[in-house]
């Protein structure tokens, strides 16, 4: 009798526990309108998602940590979008202007939380957050947003390869599916990151608060 999947990764010692650093960052992964927009290309339904990480957001507002957006935005055309762009199509409503690529009522970033425009899935890829991170201090990525299976998957492992700990939200990480969300969480948790508890991450931030 084959052994079951869960039996087979205990035995090669995945899903090992890297807990949370000393010095956190929170970074929020594409909360913009196409995910939010009946009638929107990509159209997500992921409402619980955004409420989640606006939860660990205000959480991190108190413990007085660096806040990081993430957006998606191209020159008109796609000419800075490369093959990711021609490969989805629906990429064009984030082209720069359009209102899908606007922040939803309640995100919009305050003064002294950081945007990062990217192209491509991973926060990391292309633009300044690791050096951001590195400057800052900071060990350990909290990390929400959208999609798990696409940006959220391609940043947490951008995270661990660029040396910091990834700590994914379970509730504050969202997809159009349950299959793909929840099978790209069990990777993760694998052989990348702790994923972990909204009440758990917000009770640690809490205490920093204190």
């Amino acid at each position: 009798m084959a052994e079951d999947l869960d039996t087979n990764y205990a035995r090669a010692g995945y899903h090992h526990r890297l807990g949370f650093g000393r010095r956190p960052a929170l970074v929020l992964i594409d909360f913009v309108q196409a995910y939010f927009a009946p009638g929107s290309p990509l159209f997500a339904g992921v409402e619980a998602t955004l409420a989640s990480a606006l939860r660990v957001r205000e959480a991190a507002r108190r413990a007085g940590i660096l806040r990081v957006f993430t957006n998606v935005v191209y020159r008109p055309g796609g000419i800075d979008g490369g093959i990711f762009y021609r490969k989805v199509p629906a990429l064009a409503c984030m082209d720069v202007g359009n209102p899908l690529g606007a922040w939803p009522e309640g995100v919009a970033p305050a003064d002294d939380e950081l945007v990062v425009s990217k192209q491509y899935p991973s926060a990391f890829f292309g633009t300044s957050l690791a050096a951001t991170l590195t400057a800052s201090g900071v060990d350990t990525l909290i990390i929400t947003g959208i999609t798990t299976s696409g940006c959220v998957r391609a940043t947490c492992v951008d995270t661990v390869s660029n040396g910091f700990i990834p700590i994914v939200v379970r509730e504050a990480v969202g997809d159009r599916a349950a299959g793909p969300h929840e099978a790209n969480l069990y990777d993760m948790s694998a052989k990348y990151a702790d994923v972990v508890g909204e009440a758990e991450v917000i009770a640690m931030l809490n205490g920093m608060a204190t």
